[in-house]
């Protein structure tokens, strides 16, 4: 028991071919998924923050929009620097914490006294004295910044910019950068009257990813040899050391940036990825509603605000995986608010290890379970379970824990290895077809063959018409299967006597074919040697059968001895159909016999009973596989319709038994036989057939 036990276990392991296809699998989905990372990763993660975006109503960041209403009341774009000292005095009177420009004003001021007199030069000393007494308006903005917490905004670039060492110092970064921070040789600045007031400086840049959406920002680069914070980072330190009147140190470490006492994550290129969120409306206000006396600057208290162009042709508009278009400002704000309070997206190096090993056990589970070809249908299940599973433990922890996990890479990983293990047994399964085939086509020949043989045992068919001028004899045998169990045998037994016999072993095919052969010689053998009647050889029979046959199979038999000088038959029923008499008149008669059990069951003394056949009287000797043939309603063709089909032609034996054969093959329409079908029709002609 224990070995048997043992032998199934290890039948249901897979085998090395299927191993082997599981990895190669596995490879291929592997390198399919580091191929589509990161953009089928971003596909899940967009649609995440789409269905679950962040929450800022209770964000203390606004914007002030420079947009179509404030241009429409101030005038077209630039404006002069005094609305921006008047803007920012307000913002300071309102107790904002920190004050962000994303703009950058490269450009003196285009309406500033000097240099409208350069255009315009006035032909009256007395007005250049006055216009010189006027100053400049980028004075005016510079007076307002330096006693303001304003950080101003920087670009990197590669061209036409200043040298990072000639400018006013950046805010202190320590630490070790990022392996793949950007890095900028030079620097687009503002005016050094506005660079020399101002507190604090941001960097703007912010590159998309490859698809050209923006997911993240950079919260540090590397300008010349010094790193420099972004816009976002800068405003969150100068809030910080506006509330707290301390300084926020700013230090970097593999994976983190750590500003005073909070630590944020952030990429190899120093960006912070964001949950998004839509801004609400109410933290964005309009340039012309902060110049307005009539708005309460109390909202802006503590406030971090960030001030940019918004009209209707900025180019500061970017994509966002929240949708197309998306003004840079609001972007800005939302990773601001996520320096303050949190709010950021993680990807851990335990949520990739879990990517990969999730995908390995889901590989190797397909695997045992396509493994065992009857469990087919749980392979699919589970497969299915997976596919619902960890998506959505992927949203949950996106919406609970904002962790990225991808869920893609581990339904690749285990799809890969079930489709190659299903690919390896779909090509053993062929093979195996293909070998079934080669055996069944090799089992079919030798079925054939042993047809043959089995046919050939049988009395010649047309041997039989001449076999005496007596007696009109015809005989047929259809087996079910390509050898069966029925058979007959004519044997002569001196000048006036002939033994006609009908058997049928229980049971089809091979086993019955090699009783009947069995059975057959036996019979033959028992006929010719046996001296007594034939009730005595029917028990010498069974004798001799039961002796060489043991129990395997049972066997029903009919035997008839008739006198061909009298008519007179002698018949032994072992548990067959009784025959059928058609009488002169044409009509068909039961004949019905006492008869006994079939042979090989017991030892029985079965009798000897007669019959007397009249000149033109016959017999016909059948097996179940007449009267039990079924239709595909799965009807018998039965008793009744065996006497109709012998009352159709009964102008000779061989008429009788075709007619009964064909009349069978029709009602059963095709479907396969039940068991096999063999008919004995013999007509006794008289003794001196010549005179009648």
């Amino acid at each position: 028991m224990t070995a048997l036990k043992s032998s199934s276990s290890a039948a249901a392991l897979p085998s090395r071919s299927l191993w082997l296809a599981a990895l190669a699998g596995f490879a291929a989905a592997a390198l399919l998924s580091l191929a589509l990372s990161p953009r089928a990763q971003n596909t899940v993660f967009d649609g995440w923050q789409w269905l679950s975006p962040r929450d800022l109503t209770a964000s203390n960041v606004r914007v002030v929009a420079i947009g179509d209403e404030s241009l429409d009341v101030i005038g077209s774009w630039p404006w002069p620097r005094r609305v921006f000292a008047t803007l920012t005095q307000r913002l300071t009177e309102g107790g904002a914490s920190a004050i962000g420009f994303d703009v950058i004003f490269a450009e003196p001021d285009a309406v500033s006294p000097s240099r409208f007199a350069r255009l315009y030069p006035p032909d009256s000393p007395a007005v250049e004295a006055w216009l010189d007494q006027l100053g400049s308006m980028d004075d005016e903005f510079a007076d307002a910044i330096s006693t303001a917490p304003v950080v101003l905004g920087r670009a990197g670039v590669t061209l036409g910019g200043a040298d990072p060492a000639d400018l006013t110092v950046w805010a202190t970064i320590t630490g070790t950068p990022p392996a793949a921070l950007p890095r900028f040789p030079l620097v687009q600045r503002n005016l050094e009257t506005l660079e020399q007031r101002a507190p604090g400086f941001g960097l703007l840049n912010g590159k998309p990813d490859s698809d050209g959406r923006v997911r993240g920002v950079p919260l540090v680069a590397q300008t010349g040899e010094a790193l420099v914070p972004g816009l976002a980072l800068e405003l969150a330190r100068v809030a910080r050391e506006q509330q707290t009147g301390a300084p926020a140190e700013i230090t970097l470490t593999p994976g983190k940036l750590r500003i005073a006492d909070r630590t944020i994550p952030v990429d190899n290129e120093g960006r912070l990825r964001l949950h998004f969120a839509e801004i609400p409306q109410s933290h964005v206000y309009s340039a012309i509603e902060i110049l307005s006396e009539d708005f309460d600057l109390t909202q802006l208290r503590g406030k971090t605000v960030i001030v940019s162009l918004t009209a209707e042709g900025s180019p500061d508009i970017v994509a966002t995986p929240l949708g197309s278009e998306m003004f840079g400002v609001l972007v800005q704000a939302q990773a601001a608010d996520a320096i303050q309070r949190g709010g950021w997206l993680v990807r851990p190096v335990w949520s990739h290890a879990a990517e990969w090993i999730t995908g390995g056990v889901l590989a190797v589970l397909l695997l045992l379970l396509a493994a065992r070809q009857t469990r087919g249908r749980m392979t699919w299940t589970v497969l299915a379970t997976a596919v619902v599973i960890l998506p959505l433990a992927s949203w949950t922890l996106f919406r609970f824990a904002d962790t990225l996990f991808d869920p893609i890479r581990p339904l690749l990983l285990g799809s890969g290895a079930a489709l190659a293990v299903f690919g390896a047994l779909f090509r053993e399964a062929r093979r195996e077809r293909a070998a079934l085939r080669d055996a069944q086509n090799r089992t079919e020949g030798e079925l054939d063959a042993a047809r043959a043989i089995q046919l050939g045992m049988l009395p010649d068919r047309a041997a039989l018409a001449t076999l005496d001028p007596r007696i009109d004899i015809a005989a047929q045998l259809e087996a079910a299967k390509s050898v069966g169990g029925d058979f007959y045998d004519i044997i002569p037994l001196g000048d006036d006597r002939v033994m006609i016999l009908i058997a049928d072993v229980t049971g089809k095919g091979v086993p019955a074919a090699l009783f009947m052969a069995l059975s057959k010689a036996l019979s033959r053998s028992v006929m010719l040697r046996s001296p007594g009647d034939l009730a005595d050889t029917a028990a010498m029979l069974n004798t001799e059968l039961m002796r060489d046959s043991g129990d395997a199979l049972g066997l029903t038999m009919l035997l008839c001895l008739i006198d061909l000088a009298s008519g007179r038959v002698e018949m032994v029923n072992a548990g067959h159909d009784n025959p059928l008499r058609i009488t002169n008149e044409g009509a068909v008669v039961d004949e019905p016999l006492e008869g006994g059990p079939p042979f090989c069951i017991m030892d029985y003394p079965w009798p000897a009973e007669h019959l007397t056949l009249l000149p033109g009287e016959a017999l016909v000797l059948i097996t179940d596989g007449v009267t039990e043939a079924q239709n595909a309603g799965e009807q018998l063709f039965g008793t009744q319709r065996t006497r109709e089909a012998l009352i159709a032609d009964q102008s000779s034996a061989a008429a009788m038994v075709a007619t009964l054969c064909d009349a069978v093959r029709a009602f059963e329409a095709g479907t396969d036989p039940s068991d096999d079908l063999t008919v004995v029709a013999f007509r006794y002609l008289g003794a001196n057939p010549a005179a009648n």
